[in-house]
């Protein structure tokens, strides 16, 4: 083989990566398995798309390398290659959000108005959880919450929330969710404050957190 041939080879090699992100779906199998595995008809139910479509995407991604797979019973579940994938998930949506006309009014159609959410930054969360002074509500379902938490945050999936009887009114709640386009934390912080809560949500989410390097917990033990 040619130096030629060999170089052409290696970059088309490199490009099956991004190639295996090439659509809205497949990022959005990759955002939704940054928290967690899934077995196929979970991920359908996930992104809207049928058990037969999820399953050519997940074939497709996992050939390219990017998702590995584990049988549970009968289910086919699937899960990141990596925490790298997710790092260069991450890494695309920052590029379009800087670069790309018109995202930034495409997520704003999608999340709403934002501006009277107050959101609280990784490092302000991280030493309010160490002083004890905050109230933390992962509000991502159960699942996620087990595959990987802050530690000391509450699992309280966005859909239960209006049960939620136990917490003081004297202290200041942050809610969380699954990154910076995930509007289940906007969701729990209107809902706390139209009960009388004062709360906020993180800035991001679980992803971020994890990939800066701050602590995690897993399990349900909070």
């Amino acid at each position: 083989m040619s130096d030629r041939a060999a170089k052409d080879a290696l970059f088309d090699a490199f490009a099956e990566v991004a190639k295996a992100l090439a659509s809205g779906r497949r990022a959005e199998i990759v955002d939704v398995l940054a928290q967690g595995e899934r077995s196929v008809e979970q991920l359908a139910d996930e992104i809207g798309q049928s058990v037969a479509n999820t399953s050519h995407h997940l074939r497709a991604m996992a050939r390219a390398g990017v998702l590995r797979t584990r049988r549970e019973g009968t289910r086919i579940v699937y899960m990141l290659a990596s925490d790298r994938v997710a790092d260069v998930w991450a890494a695309l949506r920052d590029i379009a959000t800087e670069h790309v006309a018109g995202i930034n009014e495409l997520a704003d159609a999608y999340v709403g108005d934002r501006s009277g959410l107050e959101p609280v930054t990784r490092a302000e969360l991280e030493a309010r959880l160490q002083a004890g002074d905050t109230v933390v509500l992962d509000v991502r379902p159960s699942a996620e919450y087990e595959a990987g938490h802050i530690p000391g945050a509450t699992s309280v999936p966005v859909g239960t929330l209006r049960r939620l009887r136990s917490l003081s009114k004297d202290i200041e709640i942050v809610a969380y969710c699954r990154g910076p386009y995930c509007v289940y934390a906007d969701d729990a912080v209107r809902q706390l404050r139209k009960r009388g809560f004062t709360a906020r949500r993180l800035e991001d989410g679980f992803p971020e957190w994890k990939r800066a390097g701050l602590p995690i917990a897993a399990g349900t033990g909070g």
